[in-house]
């Protein structure tokens, strides 16, 4: 196959970018917590960033193409039309919910290969863990206070083993981050967040 370059002036690649990115119109998605959905699904994901000097980056991200947005529109995105929900892609990221189908063929890799974090996760905590949340309802690390404090591994790790159970239950798939207070994630069983009998296939 011949590929062929076609020239064209940097305004026109300016304005394709724009028109690309939804940022030469000024509402492309309209407003409220749809709004943040159709952002996501076109622009595939919104990363979320812990950099914080006026506003969080993706608040920026979702701001500049829905001029009304409030954060408590990605809130009720997330949290209560379940639109969007948040895993890795290249980061972590709000990606639409229609995609979660595409992010289990990742979910199962990481089950059945767990990177060097999680080899030292204990099943019958995890299991435990697992109970405790369809027992209790979502959970946050901060909820929990009976953990036996370990050593950080790392000097953004936490000292509460649990920490690394629910990060484990969210790579497999098992959770889902029901809601965000700044960084502190609540995590809920994917299907009853998602109100799903079982995960899509």
């Amino acid at each position: 196959m011949n590929i062929h370059s076609l020239p064209i002036s940097s305004a026109r690649a300016r304005a394709i970018w724009l028109h690309a990115q939804r940022l030469d119109v000024s509402e492309p998605f309209g407003n409220g917590a749809n709004a943040v959905r159709l952002a996501a699904e076109h622009l595939g994901y919104v990363q979320i960033d812990a950099i914080n000097v006026i506003e969080r980056s993706h608040h920026h991200i979702l701001y500049t193409r829905i001029p009304d947005y409030k954060l408590s529109d990605l809130e009720q995105a997330q949290s209560v039309d379940k639109s969007v929900f948040e895993y890795w892609t290249h980061a972590l990221a709000y990606v639409p919910t229609t995609a979660f189908c595409h992010f289990m063929p990742a979910m199962e890799r990481h089950r059945l290969n767990p990177r060097a974090a999680f080899a030292d996760i204990n099943e019958a905590d995890y299991a435990a863990l697992l109970k405790r949340i369809r027992q209790e309802g979502g959970l946050s690390i901060r909820d929990i206070n009976d953990d036996v404090s370990v050593e950080k591994t790392h000097l953004w790790g936490s000292r509460k083993p649990s920490r690394k159970a629910l990060q484990w239950g969210f790579f497999i798939g098992d959770l889902a981050i029901s809601k965000r207070t700044g960084i502190v994630k609540t995590y809920e069983l994917a299907t009853r967040h998602f109100g799903w009998r079982r995960r899509p296939q």
